[in-house]
């Protein structure tokens, strides 16, 4: 079940819990990993936007969806949500996906490779 910290402008979510939302009309996943990660394995059909540049790009972000951030280990996603909280998107929308892309190919949830979405 998604929860919210305390000072944390989003919710954290397991794996598991992302997998279950993953496929959903209302949710979109954004990595925000290095291209070199992405390329080597990422969840399908999610949108690449490096951490680094999430606020050049914020209006890339759908405005009418659950946004989950996933990286490595739940860090860089953890600071997008940050980010895209401070450029003014709804924190009930914002989550990171706390166990990250490793964790998500590891357990078999829906994955691709390269630079298919």
């Amino acid at each position: 079940m998604p929860r919210k910290e305390p000072g944390e402008p989003y919710h954290r979510l397991t794996v598991a819990e992302a997998a279950e939302m993953h496929g959903q009309e209302n949710v979109a996943f954004i990595d925000v990993r290095r291209p070199d990660e992405y390329h080597a394995g990422h969840v399908k059909d999610a949108v690449f936007i490096p951490v680094d540049d999430v606020l050049a790009r914020i209006d890339e972000l759908p405005d009418d969806k659950k946004l989950l951030f996933v990286c490595a280990q739940g860090v860089r996603s953890g600071l997008a949500c940050e980010m895209a909280a401070a450029m003014g998107i709804d924190t009930e929308r914002l989550f990171n996906i706390e166990d990250g892309t490793p964790a998500w190919v590891e357990k078999g949830f829906p994955t691709s490779y390269g630079t298919d979405p």
